[in-house]
């Protein structure tokens, strides 16, 4: 299993800036999320100049798949087959790959995107023809909850879910990756095997929304 990384982003626009970006980079960050496709763009434009690695962690809609695939380094919302595909052609076309968590739905939340479970293995399959869009992991948005222990079994169940995948045949570095918790319940995340969780306010403080 990989060690942990962190990917430090905001889920909405906020005032965390470049500038705050350069500042997390000059104490050793690398790997930085954005919620929207666009403000991911604008930052990787602010940022030619540096080795940063650029993760999209909010949904992707299918028409910004190609802006997206041409890009970032990992997209963590394909939630179907379509999207799987119009990314990986994407990628292509630009003369690139970009690694791709699938975002599992296991609470069915109706304000929440991602794979239903039972999908979950049909979006893994499509994986394995793709060229350019190289599946690394799963990805959970639990319900949101104030005791970072109610997410637990959220974070347990993708973990099972990443495990049943492997026995079944998938081979384990397409399933390395589990991005999961983030600022309010990142530990018990890596308690439970997170090896990427997407933190904000721990890092920059609390967010000014505009």
């Amino acid at each position: 299993m990989n060690s942990l990384r962190s990917t430090i982003g905001s889920r909405v626009r906020s005032s965390w800036t470049i500038s705050a970006v350069r500042a997390a980079a000059e104490a050793g960050q690398i790997d930085f999320g954005e919620n929207k496709v666009q403000e991911a763009l604008q930052k990787i434009a602010q940022s030619t100049d540096t080795r940063l690695r650029w993760h999209l962690i909010g949904h992707l809609q299918s028409n910004k798949a190609r802006k997206a695939a041409a890009a970032v380094g990992a997209i963590h919302a394909i939630d179907g087959v379509d999207l799987l595909k119009k990314v990986d052609q994407a990628a292509s076309e630009a003369g690139r790959t970009v690694d791709v968590l699938i975002q599992v739905d296991l609470a069915l939340e109706e304000t929440k995107h991602g794979a239903p479970l039972g999908e979950v293995p049909e979006v893994v399959r499509a994986a394995t023809g793709c060229t350019a869009a190289r599946l690394t992991g799963l990805m959970l948005l639990p319900p949101l909850a104030e005791n970072p222990e109610d997410a637990r079994p959220w974070f347990r169940r993708l973990r099972e879910l990443r495990d049943d995948l492997v026995g079944s045949g998938v081979p384990a570095d397409r399933l390395r990756e589990l991005s999961m918790g983030m600022s309010h319940d990142f530990e018990v995340a890596i308690a439970e095997g997170a090896t990427m969780v997407r933190v904000g306010t721990a890092i920059f403080g609390e967010r000014h929304y505009t």
